[in-house]
């Protein structure tokens, strides 16, 4: 299972990571990375703070970030490179996705092959 974060990627991860702890005795934080049923082209990516794996989570770290992902996600985020972007007219993360077959003009859903179910119309 690879997932890759690119520098700028990691960087702002873990800025949000320590900007959601608490003076309490720190719970490990992670991010959770999922796929999840929905948007135009049938899938699309959710990028969460979570508190701490699920027992059943794929978990591994890059660059001081702990990813949690769940096994239905797994497959179709192998592989994935995830960015983060700036520029005049948008900001935020960016998913390069190798399984993904094809991709929503908005960059954030996709399909992959004869698996993806029905696409819902962009809002």
């Amino acid at each position: 299972m690879t997932v890759i974060l690119t520098e700028i990627a990691a960087f702002r991860l873990r800025n949000f990571l320590r900007g959601t702890a608490t003076d309490a005795p720190q719970t490990p934080k992670g991010i959770r990375v999922a796929v999840v049923d929905g948007g135009c082209s049938g899938y699309e990516y959710a990028l969460n703070i979570a508190s701490t794996p699920n027992p059943d989570d794929l978990v591994f770290e890059q660059d001081k970030v702990p990813i949690y992902i769940d096994p239905k996600s797994a497959p179709l985020l192998n592989g994935v490179v995830i960015d983060f972007v700036e520029s005049l007219t948008q900001s935020g993360f960016k998913f390069s996705n190798p399984n993904a077959t094809d991709t929503c003009g908005c960059g954030k859903s996709f399909q992959a092959g004869d698996c993806t179910p029905t696409a819902t119309p962009c809002s």
